[in-house]
């Protein structure tokens, strides 16, 4: 059966120095709802115990999508309220739940300060079973919501550590970047109930002593992975806002060996197309890159991608890197090989080695 949760963060926000306002006076009330999991077509609303909150009727206050989509609204209530709510798609059979076959409990807050509610929607009553949730997170992860930078929607980043990270603080450790990154760790957060097991696998090949211990860092993707794992202006922002915003911090928070001898960076599909370009743009940052699936050459008759012709096009010499190229062989990925075929010419005209410089697998 699936795990699925929805988990309430209430932020209290301290109340301005030196106010001596009344008991009674009003003070503001934030929601923030993040359903990015499962992100309704429809209007999310808010209801409760509270005239402001529609006195529990499932469809009359409806909460506001921003540029994030994340979902808000902001109210005025009087202080020492006692606040009971919960969030709906507009029926009390489209709830928001936290838990397989249980309706949850009312969310109680008590107004006293200025407060932020901070909800993240992990599933809805009608959906709980729509993508069944197999797996679990193993070891340890950290969060870093909204991180945003040059324009682009904020999204969030999971971090995961290695076997004694937290007992050894002297060890520094190589990242892998990986796109896409809701997906890789957490089946709860990904696209079809499971996930890559990324954390399973690295977890078991440091028990074994196969690999060194290496910190993974999942980028979440948004509403507008389409242009930004593409060879685009958004494609290139979103480069800078890995290499410019998301690697500083992750090199300022976690014991990291920054340099581009330890950096890598991974995705599928388009994440594998970003992956190879952050590789080839970037090569003082990263020094090797996997790129499954890649779409590195592909024509529909909604887009046309050649990312080929900018490796043969760009004579700028690079150092040494190392670049792992996988695809299967049926469905799209046998439409997406001719592109890959391509690229590793073009990999061979620049004077790069397969099986040295690249491997290629082909996985029935």
């Amino acid at each position: 059966m699936p795990i699925l949760r929805m988990i309430f963060i209430l932020l209290l926000l301290p109340a301005i120095a030196g106010s001596q306002a009344r008991v009674d006076s009003p003070v503001t009330v934030a929601f923030t709802v993040n359903a990015k999991s499962f992100n309704p077509a429809d209007t999310i609303f808010i209801t409760g115990n509270h005239e402001l909150l529609g006195n529990w009727h499932p469809a009359k206050i409806p909460l506001y999508r921003d540029k994030n989509n994340n979902w808000i609204r902001t109210f005025l209530f009087n202080r020492n309220t006692l606040l009971k709510f919960k969030l709906t798609r507009g029926d009390w059979n489209k709830e928001a739940i936290y838990k397989t076959g249980e309706i949850p409990q009312d969310t109680k807050l008590l107004v006293i300060n200025d407060t932020t509610v901070k909800i993240e929607v992990l599933s809805w009553q009608d959906m709980e079973d729509s993508f069944p949730v197999s797996g679990q997170i193993t070891g340890k992860v950290r969060y870093h919501r909204e991180v945003e930078g040059f324009g682009l929607r904020s999204r969030d980043l999971i971090v995961w550590l290695p076997p004694g990270y937290g007992q050894d603080i002297a060890t520094r450790y190589p990242v892998i970047y990986m796109h896409d990154g809701q997906n890789i760790i957490d089946p709860r957060t990904s696209a079809f109930g499971v996930d890559w097991q990324m954390d399973e696998t690295t977890d078991s090949l440091i028990s074994d002593n196969l690999i060194e211990p290496l910190i993974i860092i999942g980028i979440y993707n948004t509403s507008d992975r389409a242009s930004e794992y593409m060879d685009t202006d958004s494609g290139k922002i979103y480069m800078k806002l890995v290499v410019d915003i998301i690697k500083p911090l992750i090199d300022k928070t976690y014991r990291t060996k920054p340099g581009r001898e330890s950096t890598a960076t991974g995705g599928s599909s388009a994440g594998g197309l970003i992956s190879f370009m952050l590789l080839w743009e970037y090569p003082e940052i990263f020094s090797r890159a996997a790129c499954i699936s890649p779409v590195f050459k592909y024509s529909s008759e909604k887009s046309s991608i050649n990312y080929v012709d900018d490796v043969i096009n760009n004579d700028k010499t690079r150092p040494a890197f190392l670049l792992y190229i996988e695809n299967g062989d049926d469905e799209l990925d046998s439409k997406l090989e001719p592109g890959i075929v391509e690229m590793i010419g073009a990999l061979k005209q620049r004077g790069y080695r397969q099986n040295k410089d690249f491997v290629w697998f082909q996985i029935p």
